[in-house]
């Protein structure tokens, strides 16, 4: 089964980023289908945002509402929204961590 995970970590202030709205998008020819979406959780993780559903092979993106996050702490910031687009193979585990800042973010392919 094709499973996406996500953890956000807030590197400005050393620890994880909750309450992060976070919406997972398969693209369909020039356009974008949401498949799901989710809050980070204590931890910064949304766990399973493709619920159990098997998704079919293609490029997919997780958006992350990151001005959200940092307006509620008063914090300005440079990035609105951070948009991850990646490719997957279906049956594959996908985690896809976000390491952020108010003005900066690093992203990878994690296990």
């Amino acid at each position: 089964m094709t499973r996406i995970t996500t953890h956000v970590l807030d590197t400005s202030a050393g620890h994880p980023a909750v309450g992060v709205s976070v919406k997972l998008e398969m693209q369909a020819g020039t356009a974008w289908k949401e498949v799901a979406t989710g809050t980070t959780d204590p931890d910064g993780r949304v766990e399973n945002l493709t619920d159990g559903k098997e998704n079919p092979g293609g490029t997919y993106r997780l958006r992350f509402a990151v001005s959200d996050y940092f307006a509620a702490r008063k914090i300005p910031a440079f990035y609105p929204v951070v948009e991850v687009t990646f490719t997957v193979n279906q049956g594959e585990h996908y985690h896809v961590p976000l390491l952020l800042s108010p003005f900066g973010y690093s992203t990878y392919r994690g296990g």
